[in-house]
């Protein structure tokens, strides 16, 4: 591997390259550069008796070679990755920190966060694991003894109830635009929306009238959130973005992702007021950074909901398996241009928990499951040449996967359409193979202590 140690340095690649450029030109120079044996029947016999088929797979170094993509954790852009954001202020200027979900998932724990994130208020991160996906943590449960999520505390001073914490946090450090007493009737049509929605996804109908009907209910309340979107000149509740926009933002995004699985209906299309409102969201990295995706959302909402139901239609069935198999790019979930560095966010936050990845798998022959991921990162760092699995515990490992990914935990809403395409297309030699379902009443998969460690990969 002549570029091994050399990425970066004088007369090879450039020092000064990094990013899409150099990516690509290592994504060309792959096929050439793997080591080959005399024969190329030899190697294709040995692929197959590995249960790989086309092109051979990189080594863990050679695809740590090919990502440089890194974050900066206390000043940078939003991400959920972080301990401690500081917005260019010293550890000194700290007075507030939040206790929030390991999973970044929790919608009254994203308000919090994004009201923290627009004011730039200096804070630490403790991350507390969600009863649905296992026990809560011992030292949690002495501080809050009821264990609800989001708490902060405030110079000391600890606060629970996510409207009760964002009011400290105005009377601390000022209103997100306009005070929160003035957005009631804000906050109550928010609340008609979620009881709206709640009233159609996670009660079962008894038949197709019952059905029609808390549709219909969903869609008198929606047309009234629209109403309020188009009294403004802008995209915003108010004139500029403010409290009332992250009211509305953590249950209307898992409104869009769970009425498009579970019952076929796409909100955007049905609120032109709402779609403009996501996409001006969109442009701030604030949102961005707290953003989840329809395939997470839509399995981690029926344990938290008590269910979720489906109304059986043509379009449903259709929108489900979109949003389970792809094509993810299709999905109403995202709708800003895929970032440059998507497939390198991907490969470098893989590399990071391949360990872990590797021994959670499902599938207990821990070397077909290194093998399979490395093909799957050989996939997605050269999507021309797809290298692709046959044995079919390869093909179930990578859907195991595939089917876990948790945005913005684990990554970004188009790092993860990037790397859950290339798990499904190295994948798909395998034949139709599935992984254990995830379950409907619990997220025990996703146990935190399962990903303990890091793994220490170049470039990872």
């Amino acid at each position: 591997w002549k570029l091994r140690g050399g990425v970066g340095s004088p007369g090879r690649l450039g020092d000064a390259q990094h990013g899409a450029q150099q990516l690509m030109a290592l994504r060309r120079l792959a096929g050439l550069c793997l080591p080959r044996p005399p024969a190329a029947a030899a190697t294709r016999a040995s692929a197959t008796m590995r249960g790989l088929a086309g092109m051979q797979a990189l080594g863990w170094e050679q695809l740590g070679a090919m990502t440089r993509w890194s974050k900066e954790y206390e000043n940078g852009p939003t991400n959920s990755q972080s301990t401690l954001r500081l917005f260019g202020q010293t550890k000194d200027k700290v007075r507030v920190t939040l206790f929030r979900d390991n999973h970044a998932w929790c919608p009254y724990c994203q308000k919090v966060w994004l009201f923290l994130e627009e004011k730039r208020i200096p804070y630490s991160i403790a991350k507390v694991t969600m009863r649905c996906y296992g026990p809560k943590e011992r030292w949690y449960l002495a501080k809050v003894p009821n264990g609800m999520l989001p708490a902060v505390e405030i110079d000391g001073r600890l606060v629970t109830e996510s409207d009760e914490i964002l009011a400290s946090l105005e009377a601390a450090f000022g209103p997100l635009g306009k005070p929160m007493r003035s957005i009631t009737p804000f906050r109550q049509l928010e609340r008609n929306l979620f009881r709206a929605w709640c009233q159609w996804l996670c009660y079962p109908a008894r038949s197709a009238a019952e059905e029609a009907q808390n549709r219909r209910g969903f869609e008198a309340v929606l047309a009234k959130v629209d109403e309020a979107l188009n009294a403004t000149p802008g995209p915003f509740f108010l004139e500029d973005f403010s409290l009332a926009d992250v009211i509305f933002i953590p249950y209307v995004e898992r409104m869009v992702a769970s009425l498009f699985y579970y019952k076929g209906f796409n909100l955007k299309k049905a609120s032109p007021g709402l779609a403009r409102w996501f996409k001006a969201l969109e442009e701030r990295e604030t949102y961005r950074g707290t953003q989840s995706d329809a395939h997470t959302h839509c399995h981690d909402l029926p344990p938290q909901m008590g269910g979720c139901y489906e109304n059986g239609t043509p379009e449903q069935a259709s929108c489900k398996a979109m949003v389970d198999e792809g094509p993810w790019e299709q999905l109403p979930d995202c709708d800003y241009a895929e970032p440059k560095d998507a497939v390198e966010e991907a490969l470098a936050r893989t590399l990071k928990h391949k360990d872990a990845l590797i021994a959670a798998n499902c599938v207990k022959d821990k070397s077909k499951v290194e093998e399979a991921l490395r093909c799957a990162l050989t996939t997605m760092v050269a999507p021309d040449k797809a290298c692709t699995v046959q044995d079919p515990e390869m093909g179930v490992a990578l859907h195991y996967i595939r089917d876990r990914i948790n945005v913005p935990r684990d990554m970004s809403v188009w790092a993860a359409r990037r790397m859950r395409d290339a798990l499904t297309r190295t994948a798909a030699g395998a034949g139709a193979v599935r992984a254990p379902q995830i379950e409907l009443d619990n997220r025990f998969d996703q146990l935190p202590g399962q990903f303990p460690t890091h793994s220490r990969v170049a470039g990872g």
